[in-house]
């Protein structure tokens, strides 16, 4: 059984101590693959170094998060560009716009956004989208047409049924993650009624872990528990939820 971790931060400070037991840790849950989205300019060194260290393990993904767009975003952008130019990246990402935070740089994060939306399209790779309290916000953006050739993935979905039928539509994956296990969050009902055709698993670690860990670092490994609380809602072989999501990832990201 393979599972993959499609958004994991690994290189972040609250691993600096004790990576490779994690990756270890990981490994004995059957997560075989990890998929790392960048923030800004200033985590792009840690990421690669991290993956350059777990070649064919850690695969890279770049971009510009919404929560550190500023002022000076069109120069994180040009950024984004000159790595892509030289390096290949699985995805870019995390993108989107995150109206939960900070509103100041609103019209910031939207042009951010679609900046990298055809960055996606130009180098004919996936986005990782992040769209906390945004959902309507990034759908609307996305109707434009110079956008409809762009897949991938809305991490860690904060939306409603109407919302993930409409990304389904559109050739999206939803990325659930621990928040499907949490009582009140209102993601298991639409996980339950979605086909494992439209679903990938994520951990987005060390943030947001599944119960019964909340309060603790979340990790890679969790997406064995994950996984096994989408077969328990389902009603189906934890195997079944491996083989769909995995294929899922796969096919997403181009992996080997």
């Amino acid at each position: 059984m393979i599972l993959i971790d499609t958004h994991t931060h690994l290189y972040l400070e609250e691993f600096k101590t004790d990576i490779q037991e994690v990756i270890d840790k990981a490994l004995a849950a059957d997560v075989k693959y990890f998929i790392i989205p960048n923030i800004d300019s200033t985590s792009v060194d840690p990421m690669l170094q991290l993956c350059s260290r777990y070649p064919g393990v850690c695969f890279p993904s770049i971009g510009l998060h919404p929560g550190s767009v500023n002022l000076d975003y069109k120069n994180e952008i040009t950024i984004v560009e000159n790595w892509l130019k030289k390096k290949k990246f699985v995805a870019i990402g995390e993108i989107g716009i995150d109206l939960y935070w900070n509103k100041t740089y609103f019209n910031e994060q939207v042009d951010a956004f679609k900046l990298q939306l055809l960055l996606a399209k130009k180098y004919d790779i996936p986005v990782i989208i992040h769209s906390r309290n945004s959902m309507n916000e990034i759908i609307d953006i996305m109707k434009d047409d110079k956008y409809q050739d762009i897949k991938g993935i809305f991490h860690c979905f904060p939306g409603n049924m109407e919302q993930a039928l409409h990304i389904i539509q559109k050739g999206f994956k939803l990325g659930v993650g621990g928040v499907v296990t949490y009582k009140n969050s209102g993601l298991a009902k639409i996980v339950k009624d979605i086909p494992l055709k439209h679903i990938v698993l994520e951990t987005d670690s060390p943030y947001l872990p599944p119960v019964p860990y909340r309060g603790q670092r979340n990790e890679s490994a969790y997406i064995l528990h994950i996984a096994n609380f989408i077969a328990r809602l389902k009603e189906c072989a934890l195997e079944e939820v491996a083989s769909l999501t995995t294929a899922n990832a796969t096919d997403i990201f181009r992996l080997p």
